[in-house]
């Protein structure tokens, strides 16, 4: 059992296990236009993993079968997938309330601004990454323009009623630059409300806080630095018992481009698919089983239980 498994284990006193299945996230492919530094997945333009149709049927049958609260579309860039609008469709029809997350410098690619007006059209919820509310920040993460292309696509989104009327939600997400924990959700959502709108004329809705796990390219930034030892000590000093019970696999599954299965989208950059118990494709799919497997856990799941605790729905513990 891997450290982190251990101190579950030790103050839960046992195992971690899923508790329910409300939530199908779905990765869509690695295929990115930016190639952002803390990207936990390596996406970027060079990347050729994308989930087919056929596979995207497999998940709606799926999704019939498990009946989730939110079907959670994730990348890469989702918008890249040529499927997507088909997709999105299909799961609307079928009744699902369907999220999107988006880079936002992709809407401002040649012929991707329409796709918001399609996301309006289906009542698709967006969740936008803004690594910070600063331009110096997000420019160092993500490359030159990128801040300038972000607040441009985020206009256009505000326009289209997103921010500003209840049944079109934008979220924004925060993601630290370098190696330390976000800062309290509730304050810094203050800070991102008060300079965007101030500066920017920009509206959203909440702001969540994710904190970076170390794997992926974050991990290769830490290597360089010489810092992924002390941040692994930071993750797990800063170990809250209280996020245990709100942890995103306890109550989500994740679908890989390919069908394969992961308890988050962590797992699956590492590669570790749900427990051997338990379905390994979703054209398998057996929601009662998936809502009561064994998580498989590795000492990154620190990350997630770090001080206010990280999701892809933010703090845990407010």
């Amino acid at each position: 059992m891997n450290e982190f498994g251990k101190r579950i284990k030790s103050v839960a006193g046992a195992e971690l296990f899923a508790d329910g299945l409300n939530t199908l996230q779905v990765n869509i492919g690695l295929l990115c236009n930016n190639r952002c530094k803390h990207c936990h997945l390596e996406a970027g333009p060079e990347k050729k993993e994308l989930m087919d149709w056929h596979t995207m049927q497999l998940v709606i049958a799926a999704a019939r079968d498990i009946r989730p609260n939110l079907v959670d579309i994730t990348g890469g860039a989702p918008e890249m997938n040529p499927n997507l609008k088909r997709f999105v469709k299909a799961m609307s029809r079928a009744g699902f309330r369907v999220q999107i997350r988006t880079n936002l410098t992709i809407l401002t690619e040649p012929g991707m601004k329409p796709m918001i007006d399609f996301f309006k059209q289906n009542k698709v919820k967006l969740v936008a990454s803004l690594p910070c509310y600063l331009k110096k920040e997000v420019d160092s993460i993500r490359g030159d323009r990128a801040f300038d292309r972000s607040v441009e696509a985020l206009r256009y989104i505000n326009k289209a009623g997103y921010g500003r009327a209840s049944e079109l939600q934008l979220d924004l997400v925060f993601n630290p630059e370098g190696d330390f924990l976000p800062a309290d959700q509730s304050l810094l959502e203050q800070e991102y409300r008060e300079t965007l709108s101030k500066e920017y004329d920009v509206d959203f809705d909440n702001l969540i806080t994710i904190a970076n796990m170390p794997i992926g390219r974050f991990n290769a930034m830490l290597r360089r630095k010489g810092t992924l030892q002390s941040y692994n000590r930071l993750l797990r000093k800063a170990f809250n018992k209280e996020t245990i019970d709100g942890l995103m696999c306890r109550s989500q599954i994740n679908v890989g481009w390919d069908g394969k299965v992961y308890d988050c989208d962590f797992n699956l950059g590492l590669g570790l698919t749900v427990d051997d118990s338990v379905p390994q494709h979703i054209r398998d799919c057996d929601p009662k089983l998936y809502s009561h497997r064994r998580i498989v856990t590795g000492n990154h799941c620190f990350g997630c239980t770090a001080g206010q605790g990280s999701s892809c729905e933010g703090a845990l513990v407010r």
